[in-house]
């Protein structure tokens, strides 16, 4: 179950893949996601996604700083451009401070 996100910042990152390359995708993916987890302030990210490619990713922040930071890191800029250029039809991101965060499970 997720932990309680009050006061993070969330990084939500919508997208379409163009279903080109998936190997190199998988490869990329799971590489910024080893590298993301290993940046100060990273405190964990949620992933959904659909077998036609649309997805939605939200990282979660310690802080606005923590999160631009990640932003340009060097490794994950040239990942983003690589992305741009063979991975993804769009994508679109929204940054937001979560002010309040609860959860549930079934017993």
């Amino acid at each position: 179950m997720a932990e309680d996100r009050s006061g993070q910042t969330a990084v939500m990152f919508i997208s379409e893949r163009t279903g080109d390359d998936p190997e190199g995708y998988a490869v990329a993916a799971a590489a910024m996601d080893a590298l993301a987890a290993e940046q100060p302030g990273y405190r964990g990210v949620d992933h959904v996604g659909s077998a036609e490619g649309q997805a939605i990713t939200i990282s979660y922040w310690a802080d606005e700083a923590s999160a631009v930071a990640w932003r340009k890191h060097p490794e994950h800029a040239e990942t983003r451009e690589m992305g741009r250029g063979r991975w993804y039809r769009w994508y679109m991101l929204h940054v937001a401070e979560i002010g309040r965060s609860y959860s549930w499970a079934r017993p």
